[in-house]
């Protein structure tokens, strides 16, 4: 998978990899990703039987085209070498991504590629394949983002992990994703979501919002997955299976949004050829399409494609009426 045919991320659903019963369920959702998870979701004594929950389970399969992810612990930790060591050395054919939380900096990226490098090598797997996604949680992280953002080939996300960023800055707030109290202008998070957007965009990486932890607050979560969405944020985190029908929408365009993006791109490919007159600009209805035009018609074409959208309104050229 190169970068410049993204998997599709609108929906990620976190899952305990110390729970069989949970990566079960998870084989019959919807959700574009998933990731089975050792770190925080995994109790320190439980984090050996994860492994071997997760390996076992991502070689039975079952899990569809989704992406595969495993949340690995982070460098800081004593665990990190050994989740590396067994999942990719026990399951590196039937896994697609290692997330690596807590990133500081672009160091413990390389760190990370060398170690799953020379475990390809030794167990006969495609070298590089396997792709990284990446946590930003706290100001260290967020200050060498561009520098992480580049360290690897294989990073293909930069996330953004707010309850531990929260934390890292001393933000006075309990509530993971909401307004801090007493913050009643604008957005406390709008250079954090920013920042990692320009990163990704920079290196052509996808950007993924974090999870919301009021799992029973739909009208709150939607509202943050909006926020996020609205930036140009490729998807967020599930943590309940019942908000991942929710993401798959709004991080897809609207029909006609689609529609009219692709409308562009016919257009416009039909008015600068020879047959529409080789012209830099063109009328389609009321508006006035140039480059730049179709230039934003992809984004919306390309997000719209991975959704599985099926195009409703085409437009004709002049010539073919």
């Amino acid at each position: 998978m190169t970068k410049s045919s993204p998997r599709p991320r609108r929906s990620t659903l976190a899952v305990p990899g110390s729970s069989l019963k949970m990566i079960d369920k998870a084989r019959a959702l919807k959700s574009d990703a998933l990731f089975l998870d050792l770190e925080d979701a995994c109790a320190p004594a439980a984090k050996p039987a994860g492994r071997e929950n997760i390996v076992k389970s991502l070689n039975e399969g079952g899990f569809g085209d989704r992406v595969r992810t495993v949340r690995i612990n982070d460098w800081t930790t004593e665990w990190t070498y050994r989740d590396v060591v067994d999942v990719v050395g026990g399951a590196g054919a039937n896994l697609d991504c290692l997330m690596l939380p807590k990133t500081q900096d672009a160091a413990q990226v390389q760190a990370l590629d060398l170690l799953v490098t020379q475990i390809e090598k030794a167990e006969g797997l495609e070298v590089g394949r396997i792709g990284f996604e990446i946590q930003i949680e706290n100001a260290k992280g967020l200050l060498a983002l561009d520098a992480i953002a580049g360290a690897s080939p294989r990073v293909e996300t930069l996330i953004f992990g707010p309850a531990d960023f929260m934390a890292s800055i001393q933000m006075k707030s309990l509530v993971v994703g909401e307004q801090p109290p007493g913050y009643d202008v604008g957005d406390a998070y709008h250079h954090i979501l920013m920042s990692i957007l320009m990163a990704a965009r920079a290196h052509d990486l996808q950007a993924v919002d974090g999870p919301y932890l009021a799992i029973k607050d739909l009208d709150g979560f939607k509202r943050v997955a909006g926020r996020a969405a609205a930036l140009g944020f490729d998807g967020k985190w599930a943590l309940h299976p019942t908000q991942i029908d929710d993401l798959n929408e709004i991080f897809s365009p609207r029909q006609n949004d689609f529609d009219h993006a692709e409308n562009i791109l016919d257009a416009y490919a039909w008015c600068t050829s020879e047959t529409g007159g080789a012209r830099g600009a063109a009328m389609l209805g009321d508006e006035m399409i140039d480059e730049a035009s179709r230039k934003m018609a992809l984004v919306i074409s390309a997000k719209g494609r991975a959704a599985g959208m099926n195009r409703q309104d085409r437009w004709v050229a002049p010539d073919s009426e």
